[in-house]
């Protein structure tokens, strides 16, 4: 069986998984419909769950086109430090000592704001957690993110289309945010070396816009949130453990420095299960099961991408500058901007311009959808019961990102 065989075998899963994805909230329905099959509904409707098991379709099919041991080589030649990654740091990152120290910090800052503390922490977590994760990495900031947002914007009693919209901009500021340095966020990892692209090339090419356009976007949706967020001793946390704390934000940062070497992060992450252990009182349960479903719905991701290189890579090197972008843009949300990204470094002869456009319109398209960027998945497994059917529905989140990417998209084209 020839291989062009079973990349268009892989198109076509890859293409169903899509359709799955923007049709996971209706599985929901269905499980209150026919309840005696509801938890398979249930699974089926796991957004995070939709590209491993397609990945799982995929690799059944090309061991029936092809033969075992060709499918079993192609997983294994997959890159899965990204998936693991993400898992291991947003188990960190959503420790109680964790969100404690960082909830201390932020309360702290939102009693000096000349607006009251819900709204002033609202704004917070929707542009200065975003905007560090250019520091602690995107997948850390959505995590921790989510976490402090959860009990103030995705609640009862605020409007469904609010929740979206807040959502949005969470997801589009988180994409952007992480952009003042070259190794925070994913799309921007996978062609800094290749490209030459340092830290200060990326805070003065992309750095300042995104401020600008997180900024603009987190005071918008603020400002439209503003008659939820006044009630008296939102946002207020519980006064951090600093010792437990400072230990847990120690583990944060020696995994996001040795963000490329899983060897030695998912040992100091079975370090920190021991840690946890040892001192109980100060734990919530952690969040594995949320976590793991992240990394499964990456992993998937990585199976199902390298099968579209094919069709993927040719259509961008036949692109303008500007029309790379919008191309970009729109491409990141059916695909994954660091795969986008990746496949253009790949590209010989990419002029300064078009290596630009590339990356600003895979950074700013990245909070279309769920599969647009790698931190989204985990703040939406985190943010996703706040919603009704506790689903998050595709087109509700693409219409809630349409502005605050159309904001970014401005803002990289100046």
């Amino acid at each position: 069986m020839t291989t062009s065989t079973i990349e268009l075998a892989g198109a076509i899963i890859f293409a169903l998984a899509l359709v799955h994805t923007f049709a996971a909230k209706a599985f929901e329905k269905l499980a209150t419909r026919y309840p005696r099959h509801a938890g398979l509904f249930h699974l089926l409707g796991e957004v995070e769950v939709v590209f491993g098991f397609w990945a799982c379709v995929l690799v059944i099919a090309m061991a029936l086109l092809a033969d075992g041991a060709h499918a079993v080589a192609y997983v294994e030649s997959r890159h899965y430090t990204e998936p693991l990654f993400v898992f291991v740091v947003m188990v960190i990152a959503a420790s109680r000592p964790v969100l404690e120290a960082v909830g201390a910090l932020l309360n702290g800052l939102a009693r000096l704001a000349p607006v009251n503390t819900g709204l002033a922490l609202a704004w917070m977590g929707l542009a200065l957690v975003p905007l560090a994760g250019s520091l602690v990495t995107e997948p850390a900031a959505m995590t921790i993110a989510a976490l402090m947002l959860a009990p103030q914007v995705f609640r009862p009693g605020i409007p469904e289309w609010m929740k979206y919209g807040a959502l949005g901009v969470l997801f589009v500021n988180v994409s952007i945010g992480g952009t003042l340095t070259s190794y925070a966020a994913p799309p921007v990892l996978m062609v800094a070396g290749t490209w030459g692209w340092d830290s200060l090339f990326m805070a003065t090419h992309f750095g300042w816009r995104a401020v600008l356009a997180v900024a603009v976007n987190a005071t918008v949706i603020t400002w439209l949130l503003r008659p939820h967020l006044g009630a008296p001793g939102a946002g207020t946390l519980a006064k951090p453990a600093w010792s437990v704390s400072i230990v847990h934000l120690l583990f944060l940062v020696a995994v996001v420095l040795l963000a490329h070497h899983p060897v030695l992060f998912l040992g100091l992450f079975l370090l920190f299960l021991g840690y946890t252990q040892a001192y109980p009182k100060h734990q919530d349960a952690l969040i594995l099961k949320e976590a793991l479903l992240v990394g499964y719905f990456l992993a998937g991701l990585v199976v199902l991408g390298g099968m579209q290189q094919w069709w993927l890579q040719p259509l961008v090197s036949n692109m303008g500058p500007t029309t790379l972008f919008f191309g970009a843009l729109g491409l990141t949300a059916v695909t994954d901007n660091a795969a986008l990204t990746y496949l253009g470094s790949l590209i010989a002869g990419l002029s300064d311009q078009a290596k630009y456009m590339l990356m600003a319109g895979a950074v700013a398209g990245g909070g279309l959808t769920v599969i647009a960027n790698a931190p989204n998945p985990a703040g939406a497994a985190l943010l996703r019961r706040g919603f009704q059917d506790e689903s998050i529905s595709a087109l509700g989140l693409l219409l809630g990102a349409a502005a605050p990417t159309a904001v970014a998209a401005v803002m990289f084209l100046l």
